[in-house]
């Protein structure tokens, strides 16, 4: 336990002030995203701005990249949730059909093989398929959030709890035990967008199909 702590300690104290502040605009993020607050849209925004800078220092260019996939879901989220709308009240929570697990399994999986023979090839990644596997679904559940879909939690739940021992047998204590607490707040997310939709009592929509309504949230 010493041992952890004193690794846990010597990450944080070693992090440069950019990623501090890509680890604070993180962390509030997923929390606004929690509570349905637009405000997580552009948080989230400077959250994947950070990030890119932290990653293009570190020469992690395609993770870099990634950034810039992360940044255009993210405004289309933010344009998403503001849109005008006939129907009253904001974007509620709702479910996939199953046609949209299937979109959604297949695009990560796709994404999966493309961005891995990607790694493979271009990079000197040493599991570019792992990396692969955590950025595509990564991606997946970042547009399903913006579609206010209660699966994207899942998404997210699977995604961190493959990257905590990935990044602690790395060697990056202090970024999986700050992916471990990403973990618990997808945990956390999943149960408050549950109590959301049953308390909406809205029908399974398809992913394809567009929101019944996009008011603001409530911030």
């Amino acid at each position: 336990m010493t041992d952890f702590l004193a690794r846990l300690w010597e990450g944080m104290a070693s992090a440069g002030p950019v990623e501090q502040a890509a680890t604070l605009t993180g962390v509030l993020g997923v929390w606004l995203m929690i509570r349905q607050s637009l405000w997580a849209f552009p948080v989230g925004l400077v959250q994947v701005s950070l990030s890119a800078v932290v990653f293009h220092e570190a020469r992690f260019y395609a993770d870099m990249k990634l950034q810039a996939v992360y940044f255009g879901v993210l405004a289309y989220g933010w344009w998403l949730w503001t849109r005008p709308s006939p129907g009253p009240g904001p974007l509620r929570v709702g479910r996939l059909s199953l046609r949209g697990w299937a979109w959604c399994v297949s695009g990560g999986l796709i994404g999966t093989t493309l961005w891995g023979w990607y790694l493979a090839g271009h990079t000197d990644a040493a599991m570019p398929y792992r990396d692969a596997f955590i950025s595509s679904f990564s991606v997946v559940a970042q547009w399903l959030q913006t579609r206010k879909k209660i699966e994207n939690w899942y998404g997210w739940i699977l995604v961190n709890a493959i990257a905590v021992p990935v990044y602690w047998l790395g060697g990056m204590h202090w970024l999986a035990v700050l992916y471990f607490l990403f973990l618990l707040m997808a945990v956390g997310g999943l149960l408050e967008w549950r109590r959301s939709a049953r308390t909406s009592g809205l029908p399974v929509a398809p992913l394809d199909e567009a929101p019944e309504s996009a008011g603001a949230p409530g911030r």
